[in-house]
């Protein structure tokens, strides 16, 4: 009975908040900061809870659908069981996708592993799908480590940004990493690093590659998108930590440590961190912003 009870206690919350989702009638769903939990999830094809309604319409106050955009290694289910619940109880349209699929990689649950501007075609398809559905003139994409730096191909070079309000970024690839990250990063996945020889990704990604040079060239933003970009001081991935910011107009960058002492978030706890979360919200309804509550958060797990 005590679970039934917490689940109706927060419908009745979101419901008297104003928080449900796009529908009024939409229940609350619980939302678990809990990177330990989040990653040991088994269905990589599960869509995340409050994400993927394809009968989501957005509302005059969040007329922008969100697209999540997960990591190397990754998939939207371990990534996102924490935001895309919060966004979805803040009444946005949520929506994320697997991509980068690699050598058979997603035969053991492992994306964002292929040639990432492949990837960026496979999230424009995917963009396409949900401002079809949606009836939206653009999006707004939050993604973490390589699912914040991919869609900055789509924007430039797929003509993503006529398509696209903001970007916010968790702990991005922008500028890349070092071997020793991408490894470091593999080991928290099964089966992961043994596709490390086929990762396509993890060689685009590396610092200096031509990947990085050629999509940082010329200037890292385009005019007409906003660009947020959280980091931590503890990232073991994207090393330095600094190489996660942008610089151009449009641009915040956030360092979590410079909130809140507290938070001992590194990469992986990044999108089960209750501070960059609400940072989240808040770079995408400025407007409307949620109060930061600096409090402990550990690494892997978040909280």
């Amino acid at each position: 009975m005590r679970p039934r009870l917490i689940i109706t206690i927060l419908c009745l919350t979101g419901s008297l908040t104003g928080l449900a989702g796009p529908s009024e009638a939409a229940a609350a769903e619980p939302v678990f900061y809990d990177g330990v939990l989040g990653y040991s999830h088994v269905s990589s094809s599960a869509s995340p809870p409050g994400a993927n309604d394809w009968s989501c319409r957005p509302t005059a106050r969040h007329p922008r659908p969100v697209v999540l955009v997960h990591g190397t290694f990754a998939d939207m289910s371990d990534s996102w069981q924490a935001l895309s619940p919060l966004l979805h109880n803040h009444g946005y349209c949520v929506f994320g996708l697997n991509y980068g699929a690699h050598a058979g990689s997603e035969s053991f649950g492992v994306y964002a592993t292929g040639d990432i501007a492949r990837s960026a075609a496979q999230l424009s398809d995917f963009v396409g799908r949900v401002l079809e559905a949606t009836g939206a003139r653009r999006v707004d994409l939050v993604g973490h480590s390589q699912g914040g730096m991919m869609p900055r191909y789509y924007l430039k070079n797929l003509n993503g940004a006529r398509r696209v309000g903001a970007l916010v970024g968790l702990a991005p690839s922008n500028h890349g990493t070092t071997v020793n990250g991408l490894f470091t990063l593999g080991s928290h996945f099964p089966g992961a690093n043994s596709f490390f020889g086929f990762c396509i990704a993890c060689e685009q990604q590396q610092a200096g590659s031509p990947f990085l040079t050629a999509l940082n060239a010329g200037g890292e933003t385009i005019r007409g998108v906003s660009y947020t970009v959280i980091e931590s001081e503890y990232d073991e991935v994207v090393t330095p930590y600094t190489s996660a910011f942008l610089e151009g107009p449009g641009v915040t960058n956030i360092l979590l440590q410079r909130q809140c002492p507290l938070d001992r978030g590194e990469h992986l706890s990044m999108p089960y961190d209750h501070i960059a979360d609400a940072d989240v919200l808040n770079a995408l309804d400025p407007t409307h912003p949620v109060p930061i509550e600096c409090g402990p958060v550990a690494p892997v797990a978040g909280g």
